[in-house]
């Protein structure tokens, strides 16, 4: 090999030495995230935004690799998985937590708990409530970065219904919490898994079910089965959602980082309700889908009243469940549904 050769070698060796180092550099300075959600891949469009923005909010420097439900961990074990370090954020709702926080299910949504989304929001942005948000996650080991919210949750019967007393003759699939509200008014409940829906109404052994929104009674193919949808104003969003984050984790990242991701999130938690209401929406404007119908406001209000027996329930769990449910009927007062 000529004189000229080995230097020219040298050279591009060198400069090979030079890209190598100059990517294990920047590879050293990215953060990665790992973000595991709840939802499955019906959300993927949004998650690719909430990805693209986080990337580019950061110049590259800080990316999410995405899970969806059940992907990784099991949806119930979110926040073990946040505090242990098996993901970085975690993406679920009170409710698949509560035996481990004290106010997971009051947080997730009680009946009569709030009726819109306005409502919703400013109970959780209040400053009591967020303090006792932050300190039952700092207690449970985890950093509580905020909230997103559900939207309908209403209820869908074979016939029309124009007041609670048309239900009592009437078996309706509920959770355990809503049941206890409708036994109130002796109306008669079972529980039944979403696949067991279509069956269960379809064949008799119930009369209607509150599960969800207009989208998710289409996508279960339960118009087919039952056409009459009633907005109960009992609970609306019919759920919050909750992002919880790896302390070790949130508290490593620099505070231009942690903004970007607060600020990102936030716009994800909004893309999903808007996505939410669309989709509800869209059957809405169908036309023939399903026929709406409200409940009287009396009897909104009687459900509310019927919800003290749950609320107290949950308020006898601990102090801090006490402070809340304490907020929340004060809440309920000012709106005037108490």
């Amino acid at each position: 090999m000529s004189t000229f050769t080995r230097r020219a070698a040298a050279v591009a060796m060198s400069g090979v030495v030079a890209l190598t180092a100059f990517a294990s550099a920047a590879a050293a300075d990215t953060t990665r995230l790992r973000f595991h959600t709840f939802y499955g891949t019906e959300i993927d469009p949004i998650l690719k935004k909430f990805k693209d923005t986080v990337k580019e909010k950061s110049g590259g420097d800080l990316r999410l690799t995405v899970f969806h439900g059940g992907e990784l961990v099991a949806s119930d074990q979110l926040l073990d998985a946040a505090k242990k370090g098996s993901i970085d954020i975690a993406h679920g709702h009170g409710g698949y937590w509560s035996g481990q926080v004290d106010i997971g299910n009051i947080e997730a949504g009680l009946p009569g708990g709030w009726t819109s989304l306005d409502e919703a929001k400013a109970f959780f942005d209040s400053e009591p409530v967020d303090s006792l948000l932050n300190e039952a996650y700092t207690e449970a080991g985890v950093v509580y970065l905020g909230k997103g919210y559900g939207h309908d949750y209403d209820l869908l019967t074979k016939e029309p219904v124009t007041s609670l007393a048309d239900l009592k003759t009437r078996k309706i699939r509920a959770t355990s919490n809503v049941a206890k509200v409708l036994e109130y008014f002796e109306i008669p409940t079972v529980y039944l898994p979403a696949g067991e829906l279509y069956i269960g109404m379809s064949t008799g052994v119930i009369d209607g079910a509150i599960y969800g929104g207009p989208i998710e009674y289409e996508q279960l193919k339960l118009n087919e089965t039952a056409t009459h949808y009633t907005r109960l104003n009992m609970l609306m969003p019919g759920w919050t959602e909750t992002f919880l984050a790896n302390p070790e984790k949130w508290n490593a990242l620099s505070d231009e980082h942690k903004a970007i991701m607060q600020e990102a999130t936030a716009q994800f938690a909004q893309d999903i309700n808007d996505w939410l209401a669309e989709g509800n929406q869209s059957v809405v404007d169908k036309g023939d889908v399903f026929e709406f119908a409200t409940l009287p406001d009396s009897d909104s209000k009687e459900l509310t009243v019927a919800a003290q027996e749950v609320w107290q329930e949950e308020a006898a769990r601990s102090e801090r469940n006490k402070k809340l449910i304490d907020l929340l009927i004060e809440n309920a007062k000012a709106q005037g549904r108490l």
